[in-house]
């Protein structure tokens, strides 16, 4: 025997493993994979009813057209002449705003408080300016001025129509979008660098087949409406019960919160006001005195004059005071393609200029918030904005289908029962550096505490992983035990 051969066979230690290099991915796609499986039926429902509120505003047109357009006849009759015949309408309710007519052929809302609708309800009154005659009336809904079937559809999108507690559906939904979003990006972007010459980045291989074309489909269709898809999650969450909360209480910190017009006279301090527009954001008005009611409905052409001379026109809402120490609000409404939105209160006795707000001195975060929300809402540009949402909206549901397809395409063919496909293998977090570790457990709870349903869902996750973990195991080890007692017989 050699020297050589003697040294290895004295040598007792066994030959070392390569260490594995640090990577996210097995994490990362264990955790892709199980919110996308558990989470993304809420998505999906989300995806559809978001879907049909993107195109609810052009709907909305058609469906209720003889309530908002009439033929033209002649010049307008003054404001507080349809709002008094909107009174006649309905002489029960107290009167709360008006929205004049903004081209020729629209009609103008007369808004009441009604205690019989829900909250942020009023109902409408619209009017033909021309002849200054009632036309119909209907329940609207939000800062936004809502018809039924939008509201409707509104209310399906955010609580399935189930209330509060419904709210909890479509807020587990945003957490975890951008989390699933930002985790196949990821993905896809380690496939395409990882085998480059098998892969496309951003076009379709149709010579795939099977769970390849699923997964084709599922990475390159997922790359073009990320961007789309964590904006809409941020947005949403906006709306959300306790993450909304805390955006709330941060931009308020901040100062980031959207003014308002100081409204009662001998006051200069402004206010704030919530973002909420179209899902919420009016408050039910005090009842006003019949004499002081009257007084200011007589008032209201003068101060939409002054308002038009300060740069406050075009489609316009002005509240008419319940007391005589309030002043006029006239505030732009959110219109398609208009950018800006400009206030002013307005003394109607002694038409004297309380206070103005240009949408030019808002702040940053403001802006950005109030373009977020029309544009979640499909509103910042019109049947074009609403078009996008919805391609989006099929786009988002065909990766969902399609993720469920390659789930189900990875299960065993040859198991009896019915069966799914396996999820990747656990230890992913093994994978990773202890420092990255760290990192990620510090991001993990402070992301948690400030998505709450996000947090409890992931504890949730790794608690049911956990379990399958243990049960997995112990069965592993009786398997073995039978086995080697077994052997032992058979000896």
């Amino acid at each position: 025997m050699s020297t050589s051969q003697k040294e290895r066979v004295a040598d007792p230690s066994p030959p070392s493993r390569p260490k594995s290099p640090h990577t996210w991915r097995p994490l990362i796609l264990r955790l892709h994979f199980y919110a996308g499986i558990l989470v993304a039926p809420f998505i999906l429902i989300a995806t559809i009813s978001g879907g049909l509120y993107a195109v609810a505003p052009t709907i909305e047109q058609l469906m209720y057209r003889d309530y908002l357009h009439v033929d033209a006849a002649g010049p307008a009759v003054p404001v507080a002449e349809q709002i008094r015949a909107a009174q006649i309408e309905r002489p029960d309710l107290t009167l709360a705003a008006v929205r004049p007519a903004a081209e020729a052929g629209d009609t103008t809302r007369v808004l009441f408080t009604d205690p019989s609708l829900g909250e942020s309800q009023r109902l409408a009154v619209f009017v033909d300016p021309s002849t200054g005659t009632s036309v119909g009336e209907l329940p609207v809904y939000g800062s936004s001025s809502a018809l039924p079937v939008r509201t409707w559809i509104s209310e399906l999108h955010r609580h399935l129509h189930l209330g509060e507690p419904g709210r909890l559906y479509s807020e587990l939904a945003a957490s975890w979008l951008w989390v699933i979003a930002l985790g196949g990006l990821y993905l896809w972007f380690e496939r395409y660098r990882r085998n480059r010459d098998k892969v496309r980045l951003l076009t379709f291989d149709r010579k795939s087949k099977g769970r390849n074309r699923s997964l084709n489909w599922h990475g390159v269709a997922g790359i073009w409406i990320a961007v789309g898809l964590i904006f809409l999650s941020a947005t949403g969450l906006t709306w959300s019960t306790y993450a909304g909360k805390n955006v709330t209480d941060l931009r308020s910190a901040m100062s980031w919160t959207t003014p308002a017009v100081a409204k009662t006279i001998g006051s200069s301090d402004g206010a704030t006001t919530g973002d909420h527009s179209g899902h919420g954001g009016h408050s039910m008005d005090m009842p006003a005195d019949a004499a002081t009611t009257d007084n200011n409905v007589g008032q209201i052409d003068s101060v939409l004059g002054i308002a038009k001379a300060n740069g406050v026109d075009g489609a316009v809402e002005a509240s008419i005071p319940a007391s005589t120490d309030t002043a006029f609000v006239v505030a732009q409404t959110r219109q398609p393609w208009v950018m800006s939105n400009n206030s002013i209160s307005v003394d109607g006795s002694t038409g004297t200029v309380i206070d103005t707000l240009y949408f030019s001195d808002w702040p940053l975060a403001a802006k950005l918030s109030a373009w977020g929300v029309q544009l979640h809402m499909g509103t910042l540009f019109g049947v074009a904005n609403q078009l996008v949402l919805l391609a989006l909206a099929v786009a988002l549901a065909s990766v969902i289908v399609r993720g469920y397809m390659m789930w189900w395409k990875r299960r065993p063919t040859r198991a009896t029962g019915l069966t799914v496909g396996r999820p990747p293998l656990r230890g992913g977090i093994r994978r990773i550096s202890p420092i990255s570790a760290v990192v990620l457990a510090v991001v993990a709870v402070a992301v948690g505490w400030f998505v709450p349903l996000l947090g409890l869902s992931l504890l949730a996750f790794l608690a049911v992983d956990l379990v399958l973990g243990s049960i997995r195991r112990a069965r592993a080890r009786t398997a073995n035990s039978i086995a080697s007692h077994t052997e032992s017989e058979l000896a």
